[in-house]
Parts: C-alpha cells; sequence; structure tokens
C-alpha cells in the first residue's frame, strides 16, 4: 500500500482549502471551525486571512510556518476530520 501525501492545495475562499492528494482525491477543508475553537500562541496569526493563505506544500504535508508553526495529519486532511486528527 502506497503512502498518501499531500501533492497540491489551493486557496478557495475564507479558511477553505482545496487539497490533492497522491491517489487522485480531492477535498476540500474548512480550517475557519479549527482556529477558532482552538486558540494557541503558535496558531492565532493564522486567524488573519493573509497568514492562513501562506500555507505550503513540505514533505507531503500542508504546513503553515518556517517551523511547521501548524500542521495536521495527512489521514486526518484525507478523512476530513481535522478536529479528531489533529496536533
Amino acid at each position: 500500500m502506497n503512502t498518501i501525501i499531500v501533492i497540491r492545495a489551493t486557496h478557495l475562499h475564507s479558511y477553505k482549502v482545496k487539497i490533492e492528494f497522491s491517489d487522485n482525491t480531492f477535498r476540500v477543508i474548512d480550517f475557519g471551525p479549527f482556529l477558532k475553537e482552538n486558540p494557541h500562541p503558535q496558531w492565532d496569526k493564522y486567524n488573519n486571512i493573509n497568514n492562513f493563505k501562506k500555507f505550503k506544500i513540505e514533505n507531503g504535508n500542508l504546513v503553515w510556518g518556517r517551523n511547521w508553526d501548524l500542521v495536521f495529519p495527512v489521514y486526518g486532511l484525507y478523512t476530513g476530520n481535522i478536529l479528531e486528527h489533529c496536533c
């Protein structure tokens, strides 16, 4: 079985991101509820939409910040359940 990784991510609007995985699956994730309901000094800056939109893909992961300030397990992104499989 091959490991699933993130290969592409596109900001749609607000805190929604369309994510493409290595098995050609797509999912739209709304990160807004997570950011609002889980305040954390390391993540709070991503409540600013301009900071939020600066995500990137590194090593098959969707990450924010130079030192991966915010990252979600690929499994959580893939299933759409970022709250259960977070941090």
